[in-house]
Parts: structure tokens; sequence; C-alpha cells
């Protein structure tokens, strides 16, 4: 699909780098174009490749590269490609260096492969974030950055219930906000987002508690009725 995220991983172990593939490919919207074994393959691949990839998983520890070259190479010459280095480096001096290299996650090995699928979850919510906005307010950038501002409690961590995450409650609202149906079940979101329905739900119904979106049922031709949201300025037109 063209909305695909393409994936590039720089993993010289062809056993993790396979194991790393079929833990990207379990998570829909991702799509690993491409396996190199060496720094000079991945730079080739980068130059000549049709379709850039969005993201790069990289293993630090690569034969013909010494230290963070690689890293710091693809960030100089593809500054709108994304790293996750997927790494057993784990000293403080290179982590630190990674950061200041603007890397998205840093994931130690082993993989964990839930803590490796919230990393891009978590990746595909920036991603569409980022998307649907022109300009962010202050608090927003807040709650990216993990600075919470208690003026704006209702979309910090510190304030929300456990287990509503303040960017993809906001992706929910603007994607409610621009729709221009008449409004959208939990499973319909649930597909649009790449959650579970419970959790598209628990999301909708507490947009519905801070009375942000609205319900109502929706009757079909066989079997219960579904609950439909929309969001309320959807709700007001109608």
């Amino acid at each position: 699909m063209s909305d695909d995220i393409h994936v590039l991983i720089i993993e010289d172990d062809f056993r993790i780098a396979d194991i790393n593939r079929q833990y990207v490919e379990k998570n829909e919207g991702f799509l690993v174009d491409k396996m190199v074994k060496t720094g000079e393959e991945a730079l080739i691949y980068l130059k000549n490749c049709h379709t850039k990839p969005q993201l790069i998983l990289l293993d630090i520890y690569i034969p013909d590269v010494k230290g963070m070259e690689l890293l710091w190479q693809i960030r100089h010459h593809y500054h709108d490609v994304d790293i996750i280095p997927v790494t057993a480096a784990n000293e403080t001096n290179i982590i630190n260096e990674a950061l200041r290299g603007g890397v998205f996650d840093y994931i130690v090995k082993p993989v964990d492969a839930d803590r490796f699928a919230k990393s891009l979850k978590r990746y595909k919510q920036h991603r569409r974030f980022f998307t649907a906005k022109d300009a962010l307010e202050q608090h927003e950038i807040d709650s990216i950055t993990g600075i919470h501002d208690p003026a704006h409690s209702s979309t910090t961590n510190a304030s929300l219930p456990k287990g509503i995450d303040p960017i993809t409650l906001n992706d929910i609202t603007e994607l409610l906000k621009s729709n221009k149906q008449q409004g959208i079940t939990a499973v319909d979101l649930s597909k649009q987002i790449g959650t579970s329905r419970s959790t598209a739900r628990r999301y909708l119904e507490y947009l519905v508690s801070q009375k942000v979106i609205h319900t109502r049922l929706k009757y079909g031709s066989v079997g219960r009725p579904e609950r439909e949201y929309m969001h309320r300025e959807t709700y007001e037109q109608n």
C-alpha cells in the first residue's frame, strides 16, 4: 500500500535480521524493503533505491563501521530518515551520542517482542500526528517531549486515565474532526488506527466523557445496533 512505512534493516547477523523482519511485518502498515549486513551495503542501497525507507533499524556493531560513523553518515545525507538502533551496545556514551543524533528510540538486544511492537506503534502514531498538523501548540509539543503543563491537563499523561496515550488521543480527535461522513464505529476506527476494537472503544468513550464527541445508535439490517461516534462540531451541524 502507498501509505506503508518502508523499513531498512542493517544487521550483520542474518538470523537476527530475519527475526527483526518478522517482528516488523507482524505490525500492520510496515514493510521491510531490504536487509543489509554492512555499512557499505547500506549506503549503496540508500543511494540507489527507488523508494527511500522512512525508518532504519540499525545495529551499532557493524563489522566494517567504526563506532557511530554509520549513524552520522545516514543522518548527514538522509535527513528525512528516522533511525531506531536495535543493538547490543548499551554503553552510556554510545546511547547518549545516538540520542544527540536524533534517534527515535533505542532498543537493546536481546529484543523483547512486546517492547519492539510498542516502539513501532509509537512511531506510526508519531508519523500520523505530524502528517495531520501544519503547526503545533506548546502543550502539544510538551506532550511529545514529555514536559507536561498542568494548564493543559486534558492532554497530558499525568492526568489522562491509564491506557490513554495523548498522541493517540489527539490523532483520533483530529480524525473524527476531519471525518465528513456521518460518524464512525469502534470497529471502523480500530481498522484505521491499527488497534483492537476494545482499544478504539476505550478512546472513543473517553472522548464522549469529555464531551469532545457525541454518540448515537446506528441500526443495521440485522443484529444489534452499533454505537456510532462523531466529533461535536459535525454533530452540531447535523
